[in-house]
């Protein structure tokens, strides 16, 4: 053979760090023991075992979802392939499509549909703001769209869509399929799939779930699937064909080879919700997040956001211009072994308050490593305000075990 064994192959172990780090950033989130367990498991993917777990994901999405008799599809990807497949299935090459754009992933939609030959009318709104139900229902009456896109937490910049429920009653008024981006949304705070009239949900399980990445979730309405069995057409896209996947997790046939362990991973991250119950779980994520705002600002920072227009799942904090944001975020890793995430174009870190985010421990040492490295790095900051701040934040809530 021409190609000699590669030099210098290294064992994981040499690789990583010696403490695991703390994953506070803006996804992927820690991972229970009992998701990191499953997804060491693999089984026949078309048994019968598999058979039954699908129905119990499917069963436990529509109680995550919010939805009676929405068709729950696993996705083997990114929370992006999830969002490819609701939007080549519904949005018909030449067809007009209204995105609703707040930053870097609603753009990401708009790409997509873009991609599959859609004329697509971008809604840009101003940098921090979320989408007004009035201006988009302008935008309905002016364009007539087929299809709306939009996300209901702005992952890249914090934006909250506090008025979808309202724009996707709008887009109902005018016949309008709604295809909405939950992935750091689903579980950490309301979503009603069927009360709101959501033609399609989109999450991936490395967010609210606390699942790994590569395995998500796409929910469609009984009026989106409708619309998919009747087209005619044929998909350029075979994973992402919705007919397709309909055959292994509703005739148990087979498309692909399916991703078992993260099926198995998702099985019990959603399993765990239902556990918790999604009310309790709403609550958990409020208050951590409102108390890590608290103790935030206590330390002399600001919010890049402001409150009307917040994301509680990931919080963006504004950056003094001695800092660089890089190192930041180097400073946090290396000496705090605490790891957040950086910016897609503002000025500003985030800090990801998803699922196994939200719990105290956790919260009081990301503080901690974010204050110290300010200091560390030249930029004093009042960390003992901080961290004081925080505890009181906490201690106002009826503390739960969970916490």
């Amino acid at each position: 053979m021409r190609i000699a064994v590669p030099n210098n192959i290294l064992a994981l172990e040499s690789i990583l760090p010696d403490e695991p780090l703390l994953m506070m950033g803006a996804g992927p989130v820690p991972i229970p023991a009992k998701v990191a367990a499953a997804n060491g498991i693999v089984i026949n993917h078309l048994g019968d075992t598999m058979a039954q777990i699908i129905e119990q994901v499917k069963l436990m999405s529509r109680y995550v979802f919010q939805t009676e008799q929405g068709r729950i599809l696993g996705v083997a990807g990114p929370g992006s392939a999830a969002m490819e497949m609701a939007v080549v299935n519904l949005v018909v090459p030449g067809s007009k499509v209204l995105s609703v754009c707040n930053g870097f992933f609603s753009g990401r939609l708009a790409q997509m549909a873009q991609r599959v030959g859609a004329d697509v009318v971008h809604l840009n709104i101003e940098d921090g703001m979320g989408a007004s139900a009035v201006v988009v229902e302008q935008y309905l009456q002016q364009h007539k769209p087929q299809v709306l896109t939009i996300v209901q937490g702005e992952t890249s910049n914090t934006v909250f869509n506090c008025e979808l429920a309202a724009i996707a009653t709008a887009a109902k008024q005018h016949n309008c399929l709604v295809i909405v981006d939950a992935v750091c949304t689903l579980s950490t705070m309301a979503f009603d799939m069927d009360e709101w009239g959501i033609d399609a949900v989109i999450t991936g399980g490395q967010k609210g779930l606390s699942c790994i990445p590569g395995i998500s979730l796409v929910g469609f309405s009984e009026k989106a699937w409708q619309h998919i069995e009747a087209r005619k057409d044929q998909l350029r896209h075979w994973c992402l064909d919705a007919k397709l996947a309909d055959q292994f997790w509703y005739k148990k046939s087979y498309h692909y080879t399916a991703p078992v362990s993260g099926i198995l991973a998702i099985h019990e991250a959603l399993r765990l919700v239902c556990s918790e119950t999604l009310s309790v779980r709403f609550e958990r994520h409020l208050r951590c997040s409102q108390a890590l705002q608290v103790g935030i600002e206590a330390l002399g920072l600001d919010l890049y956001v402001k409150p009307q227009a917040r994301l509680n799942s990931v919080v963006g904090i504004n950056m003094p211009k001695e800092i660089d944001p890089k190192a930041l975020l180097r400073t946090m890793s290396k000496r705090f072994r605490v790891e957040i995430s950086g910016s897609f174009g503002p000025n500003i870190v985030r800090i990801g308050q998803m699922g196994e985010q939200c719990r105290a421990h956790n919260l009081f040492r990301t503080l901690h490593a974010f204050g110290a490295s300010f200091n560390i790095l030249g930029q004093q900051l009042d960390l003992p305000a901080g961290m004081a701040a925080l505890e009181t934040a906490l201690n106002k809530f009826e503390f739960s075990e969970g916490l």
